[in-house]
């Protein structure tokens, strides 16, 4: 080697030579500028992913209280459904009443005109059957022109009293 040079001597002046250059070329400048660049994108990130998170955690609260209103919608339309049910239950079962009456009435009637039409058709039956009876006696009792005037008499009487 050289006189008084060695190896490590070499490798002492070539570092210091090299970091000179780097100084001289302002590449730490450049090193912290783009490690401060990348620091505040990742500043700016960390930024943006708090507000997204934010964000998130406010549409969350909004769908919970959503689905919390839309739980008690549904109770209350459940509930207004069932009394909606129980009144028309309730309607049907008075009508169904008020009709069961109403036939039953209608029924009554019925058989009321039909007790009243055959009383009246009994007696006509048997208001012809007196007739018809009082007229062989009449014939047989009472004979001749005398007789007979009466029994026409009697006949045309009832027959008015009764037509």
């Amino acid at each position: 080697m050289a006189a008084g040079l060695d190896s490590t001597l070499v490798a002492a002046i070539g570092l210091t030579v090299f970091l000179g250059g780097l100084i001289y070329l302002k590449v730490p400048k450049f090193i912290l500028k783009a490690l401060d660049d990348q620091s505040a994108k990742i500043a700016l990130e960390l930024n943006e992913a708090k507000r997204l998170r934010v964000e998130a955690e406010a549409l969350l609260k909004s769908y919970e209280a959503q689905r919390v209103q839309a739980e008690a919608d549904a109770t209350a339309i459940i509930s207004k459904a069932r009394d909606e049910a129980i009144r028309l239950k309730t309607e049907a079962e008075a009508q169904l009443n008020a009709s069961i009456a109403s036939r039953g009435r209608q029924a009554e009637e019925r058989i009321k005109r039909a007790e009243e039409t055959a009383l009246l058709e009994v007696r006509a039956a048997a208001t012809n059957a007196a007739i018809a009876t009082a007229e062989k006696v009449l014939m047989t009792e009472a004979r001749g022109d005398i007789g007979k005037k009466l029994v026409g008499n009697s006949i045309l009487s009832l027959a008015g009293k009764f037509g």
